[in-house]
């Protein structure tokens, strides 16, 4: 038995080392939209979205005069990006929340599994951050810090806590509660219909104590069988506590909904003639400049003077209902009348340029057009940079380029793949690489992927067809088909070759070059397969470097 395992080992050690590598010496973006095509006074003024790309289920807090905010992160490594700011506007990430393997298992998960609406909350009574979410192949947890920029906790588990989107709320007396979605006490009496519960939670011993207790039923009375009320959010502000939820789903239907009680369990008076407090459902003329759908799942923040604000998140269509660069974050003021908040008016379209004063304008490759050249001449992966699921070590940099050492692993599988990724964060959009590549089978590809997910993608590589060295473009759509294939000849398949993405909405062109001018390999190639529309699940499209192994289609 121990010579059959020594002789596994080994052989798995052989297969390591003679793993095929692709060198990729820069990978370049390139944004312009026309939506972002305006001159503004960027210490007065900013875009929506405030986190343009695949930046979904926002939450904020402030500490001072520092805001911090999160987003989802689903099936992506490491996870929950976390942000910092001191004017609601111009972010900085920080780094990730969740940045270790025993804080993130994603073993086996879909793209869509993972991570969902991560909460944010700041105790004031023990100066310590909170940040709660749900993994969905875990269950619900949370980790705390003193300082975001120093790292945060192992995960501590929530067995009583059921659902998804717990969020916390710390009351003035020091004492906790956890809100969540979660199944209706004695089940749903219709498709869509949930509740949303209360936790008590003992700060001191990090747990829940007692049952929970339902405090909102269905959801608001905007319809008759209000569905998908979730992502909910504790507030006490002035006399009332406030009960925020996204309700109606994620996608075009989708809202904000508030209720108010004099204390956290109720009885809660809904906001008859005011909800849903934002949306982008009815009521706006269908060819409006700059659309914005699907807007829904905020969190609320004041500022130091008392002044308050929402970040939400919203879709930014190229047509219909479908968009490819996924759910982002958008920024607005929120108004008070008699005692009830409102962050946008009834039949309102979501401005793309917005006034606020005192801002801090500097290099923002987060929002509005812009473009950036990595040439991976660090020793570290850029922030930007994601790997799906939990990666083992299968890249290198030695500060002249990324090295991918190819595993058997594709991008349709359940596991960790020879990758990493960056948001594609424009409708309209350039994507270059270089790769020196030489592959020995048909089953090793290096080049580009856009991930989707398992079932919706492309692949843009060099491979091997027939024995003989070639370029390939596939595209995915439950079935994956052949696009277009390129031969090389000697000269060429000796030599690097880049490869180039241009977007254009809907449709995107690939090109090639192996050395001198780019040569056009597939021109308007329809990717609605990229938009949650079409593919389901709730990430935007994502541009990989890739090598694979496994290639699937020979």
């Amino acid at each position: 038995m121990k010579h059959v395992l020594f002789l596994s080992i080994l052989m798995a050690a052989n297969m390591a080392s003679t793993a095929q590598t692709a060198q990729f010496s820069y990978f370049s973006y390139g944004g312009n939209d026309t939506r972002f095509d305006k001159e503004i006074n960027r210490s007065r003024q900013y875009f929506n979205p405030i986190l343009a790309g695949f930046y979904p289920d926002p939450s904020i807090c402030r500490k001072g005069d520092t805001y911090y905010l999160v987003n989802s992160s689903f099936s992506f490594f490491p996870g929950v990006p976390i942000f910092t700011s001191k004017d609601l506007v111009n972010w900085t990430q920080l780094g990730h929340v969740l940045d270790r393997k025993s804080q993130l298992p994603l073993d086996r998960q879909n793209v869509s599994g993972g991570i969902f609406a991560p909460a944010i909350t700041y105790n004031e009574k023990n100066k310590t951050f909170y940040m709660i979410t749900t993994n969905v192949g875990a269950g619900n947890f949370f980790v705390k810090t003193k300082d975001p920029a120093k790292g945060w906790s192992e995960p501590i588990y929530l067995p009583k806590v059921g659902g998804i989107d717990p969020s916390f709320f710390f009351d003035k007396d020091g004492r906790g509660y956890i809100v969540n979605n979660d199944e209706p006490v004695g089940g749903h009496s219709y498709e869509g219909e949930r509740s949303i519960m209360l936790h008590y939670f003992d700060v001191e011993g990090d747990s829940v104590v007692g049952d929970q207790i339902e405090i909102v039923r269905s959801g608001s009375h905007v319809q008759k069988n209000p569905i998908w009320i979730e992502g909910p959010h504790l507030y006490r502000i002035g006399k009332y506590y406030y009960l925020m939820c996204a309700e109606g789903g994620t996608g075009a239907w989708h809202s904000e909904v508030i209720f108010r009680s004099k204390k956290p369990e109720g009885p809660w008076e809904e906001f008859t003639e005011g909800n849903p407090i934002l949306t982008q459902r009815t009521g706006l003329a269908p060819q409006r400049p700059d659309i914005v759908t699907s807007a829904g799942h905020a969190d609320l923040v004041s500022t130091p003077e008392g002044d308050w604000y929402a970040v939400f998140l919203a879709c930014r269509p190229y047509e219909d209902d479908f968009y490819n660069t996924g759910r982002d974050t958008y920024l607005l003021p929120v108004s008070w009348e008699n005692g009830w908040p409102t962050i946008l008016e009834k039949d309102k379209a979501i401005p793309t340029v917005n006034e606020k004063e005192g801002l801090q304008p500097k290099e923002n490759r987060l929002t509005g057009n812009f473009e950036y050249c990595d040439r991976f001449a660090s020793d570290t992966l850029d922030i930007r940079w994601m790997f799906l699921r939990n990666p083992s070590d299968f890249y290198t940099l030695d500060g002249k380029g990324l090295t991918l050492h190819a595993k058997p692993v594709n991008i349709s599988q359940k596991e960790s793949p020879s990758a990493i990724f960056a948001r594609q964060q424009h409708h309209t959009f350039t994507a270059e690489t270089e790769v020196a590549f030489t592959p020995r089978s048909s089953k090793e590809l290096a080049g580009f992927t856009l991930l989707q997910n398992e079932e919706y993608n492309f692949v843009f590589g060099k491979t091997l067809v027939g024995g003989k060295p070639a370029l390939t473009l596939t595209r995915s759509e439950k079935e994956t088909v052949r696009i277009s294939t390129v031969f090389l000849n000697e000269k060429e398949a000796a030599a690097p070759v880049k490869l180039k993405i241009c977007g254009k909405g809907r449709y995107y062109d690939f090109y090639y070059s192996t050395g001198g001018d780019w040569v056009l390999m597939a021109r308007g190639v329809d990717a609605i397969n990229l938009s949650t529309n079409r593919s389901g699940g709730f990430i935007g499209a994502c541009i990989g470097l890739y090598a694979t192994s496994d290639n699937p289609l020979k």
